[in-house]
């Protein structure tokens, strides 16, 4: 049971911590990891986007993707398009800590 517990607070630290490449914030602060969900060595992560066809959308799931499988996690996708009110909260971040790429 401890050891669960260990990778869950690894995966959580990894889902909370991959940065934006572009915008400096995290891609769980903008809003773009939605949510996720950890069940033994499974991640389900919903990911939120301003749109579904954004250019650099295999860079953002490689970046979360990556460091999980690294700590030997299954990890699965749901994509999404962002509500009007998670899309704003994206644009003024974005716009306030934007660092180009």
């Amino acid at each position: 049971m401890e050891k669960n517990m260990d990778f869950e607070q690894k995966a959580i630290e990894i889902i909370k911590g991959v940065e934006h490449p572009a915008i400096n914030h995290s891609l769980y602060d903008l809003g773009i990891i939605r949510s996720y969900e950890i069940k033994e060595n499974n991640v389900l992560i919903v990911v939120a986007l301003p749109a579904l066809n954004i250019p650099i959308l295999d860079m953002l799931i490689q970046s979360i993707k990556q460091p999980l499988e690294a700590i030997n996690a299954k990890v699965y996708f749901e994509k999404t398009v962002m509500t009007q009110e998670e899309l704003q909260k994206f644009l003024a971040m974005e716009q306030n800590a934007w660092k180009g790429m």
